[in-house]
């Protein structure tokens, strides 16, 4: 882990108060991990979590942000009343992190029956996360200390998954799969292994043609802007060590087809990061686990090696910037032997995503209840200030955009 005199600051949801969330988090805490963590939830179910445990010396650790449930929790059983105080969690977690007040968010486990049960549309942590940052293409990747597996989709029927195969969406996944690489996890030129979607990457034809009529242009075009890319690969073959030793992550088309290879591997050790976002976010491999809550019989590893994570992608992302500040060099003179190929210096990405995070900040604002007029005599002032800000932020993002037109398309 790198070590630097920088201590992130790290926000935890503890998730579901019924299930094992709160249990992972007091574990967190007995870690004493090089950050400073701050966690949301209920402060009585933290009292009595920890006296079930016997955990009690984590709670002179814990910072808490009180989220309190409607009803009393008991471990194990669900409650359809305490719903709105899981979503509230993560849109306070959400907020701070795009106002900068924490450099990444971790998140515990969550149960997606209860929330639908309780009347919202809620396919998944990745998918939220996205609406509220208002992020183009969430991505998800796996990591584990044997491979990093991304999705080109997510949580989608089967039947649904081949009709999400094109062009577009294989290329907007690899682009913020590469970019995040290089951004988030440091890796100067990332080697990407993408599989195919039928059995044998199609068998020429015989088992499929989506290879051959989609995902081989689309690699194609890729390698073009400068990727360096590995496949179609079989998916059968893509998880031996011949190939993961060649690749800094294998891109898969479906859920199915690379998270069971991953979890086999790493189930309690694994992390899910989501990519795409214009904040820090990892997360548990894991579910609420609800017959193991207040149990003491839970391994608390996936929720360590998450915030790990976020701490190792945290100092990344900090050194990035500061390296950024310095004056950078002229490139006017270097040769390209691709011209069609832009290749992005790592301050170029950084300025990219920095951009991302003010318009996205700015849109989200937009988006909330703000002052009335009643309420502050300056609020037409403040209100045209933003407007100007958001659209010089708007038109700056637009042309970094257009620099780059070339890299993925």
């Amino acid at each position: 882990m790198p070590m630097s005199s920088f201590i992130p600051k790290l926000i935890v949801t503890s998730g579901e108060p019924s299930g094992i969330g709160p249990d992972a988090c007091l574990h967190l805490l007995r870690a004493k991990l090089p950050a400073q963590i701050t966690i949301l939830g209920d402060s009585v179910v933290f009292g009595q979590r920890a006296e079930q445990l016997g955990l009690q010396d984590a709670l002179k650790d814990l910072n808490l942000i009180s989220v309190p449930t409607k009803f009393p929790v008991i471990a194990g059983r669900l409650d359809v009343n305490n719903v709105p105080m899981v979503l509230e969690q993560l849109d306070i977690a959400i907020k701070s992190c795009m106002q900068k007040k924490y450099h990444a968010m971790v998140t515990a486990p969550l149960h997606k029956g209860i929330i639908n049960e309780a009347g919202h549309a809620f396919t998944g942590h990745t998918e939220y996360l996205a609406q509220k940052t208002m992020a183009e293409k969430p991505v998800m990747m796996l990591a584990c200390e044997a491979m990093r597996v991304a999705l080109v989709t997510t949580h989608l029927p089967l039947e649904k998954v081949p009709a999400a195969i094109t062009q577009e969406n294989i290329l907007k996944v690899l682009e913020i799969l590469y970019n995040d690489l290089k951004l988030r996890f440091g890796i100067k030129a990332p080697v990407i292994g993408v599989c195919g979607l039928n059995p044998h990457a199609g068998e020429q034809g015989h088992l499929g043609r989506t290879e051959i009529d989609i995902i081989e242009p689309s690699l194609k075009l890729a390698r073009e802007s400068g990727l360096e890319i590995i496949g179609p690969l079989p998916a059968d073959t893509a998880f031996t060590p011949k190939i993961l030793d060649q690749v800094d992550a294998v891109l898969c088309m479906y859920h199915d087809q690379g998270l069971p290879v991953l979890k086999y591997a790493s189930f309690g050790r694994g992390t899910n990061i989501t990519l795409g976002l214009p904040i820090i976010r990892t997360s548990v491999d894991h579910g609420t686990a609800l017959d193991l809550a207040g149990t003491g019989r839970i391994d608390p590893g996936s929720m360590i090696a998450a915030a790990e994570i976020a701490i190792e992608m945290a100092h990344v992302n900090h050194t990035r910037k500061h390296r950024a500040k310095k004056p950078a060099k002229d490139h006017s003179k270097t040769s390209n032997t691709n011209e069609s190929a832009i290749n992005l210096s790592d301050e170029d990405i950084q300025k990219m995503f920095d951009l991302s995070i003010e318009a996205n900040q700015n849109a989200m604002e937009r988006s909330m209840p703000i002052e009335s007029e009643k309420e502050n005599p300056d609020f037409r002032e403040k209100v045209d200030k933003e407007m100007e800000l958001e659209s010089t932020m708007g038109s700056s993002l637009d042309e970094a955009i257009k620099s780059m037109k070339n890299v993925l398309t």
